[in-house]
């Protein structure tokens, strides 16, 4: 079940009926401890096919395009490939990755907002017609690099106009759309739709409102320059809740049948990415120094109020690593201790640290926990998102291993799906199980 990012080749486990997440997790805590103590992936493909049997209930008039920079890991593209999902590249290099898979052209959007002419070509070359854009800088880029280019329109919306200082936002005003639309006029670009991007960091879905409005607007402008626009995109953002989706739908769903009604021949497309892998992986990493602190001098600075040690403990993983986008934003998981632990043993304020000894490399800045030992082990959930970047050569650590696993159930799933090992997956080699553990022994989390 092992594999590596960029392997071609891979086996998958299927487990039995009574065998769950944590055995295996168990399985390879135990190799791992014989063998090097490297931190490990665990990736449940059957969350991903239950993801999109949750989209396809929820919002099934709405196409996804899965975005690739997310996760690209072959497993995970090979089975959303098969479960008929698009695809969202960032680069020439996603464009491929996707393309092995026999992924059609039209099937594929290119969504990087600042793209090499380079790429561009490539794009052009293979067929990949779809892209977008928010400046004219891009326009004239992609008017003398690909002839074919349909272009939607990436607008900007109320969440990431005037945003934290130093953040990266991308998405023209409304107002500019109008000269952008001039200048594809001038240049012979096709515009065939309009994007938008609602960031999973904003709370109010009320932002879909307004998005909506706008981009109604400019399909309406759009017009008026002789354009005629069948696309909308409505980006990502969705953090993989079914509540979530479900709030996002119960606000869109009406502005959709008003703005772009079914029967207008307006397709509605978006970019899912951390919605469908997100928790569908989870991270074991090991304890490789312990230092014990006065609570005066503890990293966050935080007065814990008794003279009981706090503690920073070093992992073999952090954000030069599977952990990097803990550069950009706040951690989405909760570490958990893989040992067992009496329920009444005492907890210390802790935080956790990266190899690096980097003050960057900091991974939790404080949490309670019971004194651990050099050579344990803590586990992450949700660590299926931004967590596969190549890592730094930083004294040799290891990129972790991922190993990947599907209950009988899920495998079922897919076969009535009509989604089997020998169509479009063809790099599955599935092993049955050979996992035995004492269920006592096992580290419970539900599969």
């Amino acid at each position: 079940m092992k594999g590596f990012i960029d392997d071609a080749n891979y086996s998958v486990g299927l487990l039995d009926e009574g065998t769950n997440l944590g055995d295996v997790i168990d399985n390879y805590v135990n190799e791992h401890t014989l063998t090097g103590k490297n931190a490990f992936f665990v990736g449940d493909l059957g969350k991903i096919v239950k993801k999109h049997s949750q989209w396809q209930t929820a919002v099934a008039q709405i196409k996804p395009f899965y975005t690739v920079k997310c996760n690209s890991t072959p497993a995970v593209l090979e089975i959303l490939a098969a479960l008929g999902t698009g695809f969202a590249c960032s680069s020439k290099n996603e464009i491929v990755l996707v393309q092995e898979l026999g992924v059609s052209p039209e099937n594929i959007i290119y969504i990087s907002p600042c793209k090499q002419v380079s790429q561009i070509k490539y794009a052009a070359k293979v067929g990949v017609n779809i892209m977008t854009c928010d400046n004219d800088v891009e326009l004239k880029k992609i008017a003398r690099s690909h002839p074919n280019a349909k272009v939607l329109l990436h607008i900007a919306t109320e969440d990431n106009i005037g945003g934290e200082e130093g953040n990266m936002k991308f998405g023209t005003s409304l107002k500019n759309c109008r000269h952008l639309l001039e200048c594809a006029k001038e240049l012979d670009v096709q515009i065939i739709g309009v994007k938008f991007h609602v960031s999973s960091a904003c709370k109010d879905s009320q932002v879909y409102v307004h998005a909506l409005s706008d981009a109604r607007c400019v399909f309406d402008m759009a017009g008026e320059f002789g354009f005629k626009l069948n696309i909308l995109d409505i980006g990502g953002g969705f953090t993989g809740t079914e509540f979530q989706l479900e709030e996002v739908n119960h606000v869109i769903s009406p502005l959709l049948d008003v703005y772009f009604p079914e029967g207008s021949g307006i397709k509605i497309i978006s970019e899912p990415g951390s919605y469908y892998v997100s928790s569908a992986f989870t991270l074991a990493v090991n304890i490789i120094a312990k230092k014990a602190v006065e609570s005066d001098k503890f990293p966050s600075g935080e007065k814990t109020g008794s003279d009981e040690p706090t503690f920073m403990y070093y992992m073999n993983d952090g954000v030069y690593g599977s952990f990097a986008s803990k550069l950009s934003e706040d951690l989405n998981t909760t570490p958990e201790v893989h040992k067992k632990h009496k329920d009444d043993e005492p907890l210390f304020t802790s935080s956790l640290w990266g190899p690096s000894c980097d003050e960057l490399d900091r991974i939790v800045e404080s949490c309670l926990l019971p004194e651990l030992d050099v050579g344990d082990w803590l586990i992450f959930d949700n660590m299926g998102a931004d967590s596969f970047h190549e890592p730094s050569a930083f004294n040799d650590f290891q990129r972790p291993a991922i190993y990947y696993m599907m209950s009988f159930s899920d495998w079922y799933e897919m076969q009535d799906a009509g989604i089997t090992s020998d169509t479009m997956m063809k790099n599955f080699f599935f092993v049955p199980s050979c996992i035995q553990l004492n269920q006592e022994d096992s580290f419970s989390t539900d599969a």
